[in-house]
């Protein structure tokens, strides 16, 4: 009896799915960051070397394939990529966002007087938790 591991390499490689594409998963999380690594993943290799990566939607294809010649450089080989829409694996997902800041008495007091000339009581009351949020932040966070 002899073990596997070649066999199934080179059934792989006959359907184009040869360790080239393994080799460049194994790297592709380091060689594009978390954020790429969530929406574009190595697939399979072509007979002529072509890496094709499946990708989230066509948007991600095109921001990715004006970066292809730097993430080739990363990636084992440097292969020629091809960004297509495709299944992508379950990977990790993204770390759950840190609690807001919990506002203040005074941001509270703040909030109901900045919207105190909203009419509609239930829009004044979301404009309420927006500005307390906002108001919650620290400073340097603030975009209002």
């Amino acid at each position: 009896m002899e073990p596997l591991g070649e066999q199934v390499r080179a059934e792989l490689r006959r359907v184009g799915a040869d360790s080239g594409a393994g080799d460049a998963a194994t790297a592709w999380p380091l060689a594009v960051g978390d954020e790429i690594a969530r929406n574009a993943w190595p697939a399979r290799t072509q007979p002529d070397g072509t890496l094709v990566v499946h990708v989230r939607d066509a948007v991600w294809g095109f921001e990715l394939t004006q970066r292809a010649g730097e993430i080739s450089a990363r990636l084992p080989g440097s292969p020629r990529l091809r960004f297509t829409p495709g299944p992508l694996p379950d990977i990790a997902p993204e770390p759950p966002a840190e609690p807001p800041p919990q506002a203040s008495a005074e941001h509270a007091r703040e909030a109901a007087a900045l919207a105190a000339g909203i009419e509609d009581p239930d829009l004044r009351e979301s404009v309420v938790k927006v500005i307390k949020a906002a108001l919650a932040r620290s400073p340097d966070d603030r975009s209002i």
